[in-house]
């Protein structure tokens, strides 16, 4: 093969430098494109996003006040304010008032879920010792035990030294995690701890010897709106917000939360906090 004179040996490697720089332009300009539709699509996924929450925040505000008067006005005709209730009356007080608190739990869920997304949540730090954080729980569901089949047990901790985190949030936790093994065992118990994991990490544990969860729905359960359909489930109502309120929680207090369950043995619902919250956290965006 003969070989091409110089002269055009350099005019067609030129002309194949053009043709790929033609290439490389019109591909950069595809690129390019794809890059504003997907700005343009993040930014109206921000869009949607921000609406649903302003929806959510909006509608649990619009449902608290309403629905405090509502449990207002029942707690007056139980104390009687009006006049003694006959036996019929007071039950059927009691089951509006019981229903009430049920929607405003849920409505407080949906608020907290609101303030997540939108970034709006506030963390606040402080010291405080566990015994408290038990004594307070223990108050708080005296009422829901005595008399029922279930024996609601806070175990003694081990010493441990005083916490740094957000004690109500923590609380919190606690509280969905109690409450789920109390409606979840007909008869029992239902064992809160508290132990060193870690010399940083203390590990709390809500133990139940109720009707456990199948292993297949275990990796769903602290999604958004995620409930397992049991029979006993069939008769509570609620929004499927609890344990995903508990995951994002614990996150932002630098921990993590977990689940170990035996259907007909029981559960056991953990969370993991450091001892001493980060101080990055305590001013750090709450946007998942």
């Amino acid at each position: 093969m003969n070989a091409l004179p110089p002269e055009q040996e350099i005019q067609q490697l030129r002309e194949q430098a053009a043709s790929l720089r033609a290439e490389l332009e019109e591909t950069n300009q595809g690129v390019l494109a794809l890059y504003a539709e997907l700005d343009q699509q993040a930014e109206q996924l921000r869009e949607v996003s921000d609406l649903k929450s302003r929806f959510l925040s909006y509608m649990s505000h619009e449902f608290r006040t309403p629905l405090g008067s509502i449990l207002s006005m029942t707690r007056l005709l139980e104390d009687g304010m009006d006049g003694q209730l006959n036996d019929e009356q007071m039950r059927q007080v009691r089951f509006i008032s019981a229903s009430t608190s049920e929607l405003r739990e849920m409505v407080d869920d949906l608020l907290d879920l609101a303030k997540i997304e939108a970034g709006r949540i506030t963390i606040s730090p402080a010291w405080f010792d566990l015994m408290d954080l038990f004594s307070a729980l223990r108050g708080m569901f005296r009422p829901l035990v005595d008399g029922n089949q279930v024996d609601l047990v806070f175990e003694d901790p081990p010493p441990l030294p005083m916490l740094y985190t957000d004690d109500k949030k923590l609380a919190q936790i606690l509280r969905n995690f109690i409450s789920n093994a109390l409606k979840f065992t007909p008869n029992g118990r239902v064992v809160v701890s508290a132990h060193l994991e870690s010399e940083e990490c203390v590990r709390f544990s809500v133990r139940d010897t109720g009707i456990g969860i199948p292993a297949e729905v275990l990796s769903t359960l602290f999604k958004d709106f995620v409930q397992v359909d049991t029979p006993l489930q069939r008769g509570l109502r609620g929004t499927g917000l609890g344990l995903s309120l508990c995951k994002r929680f614990a996150e932002l207090l630098g921990g993590k939360v977990g689940v170990h369950s035996t259907p007909g043995e029981g559960s056991e619902f953990h969370v993991t906090l450091p001892l001493k919250l980060d101080p990055e956290r305590e001013s750090a965006d709450a946007r998942p």
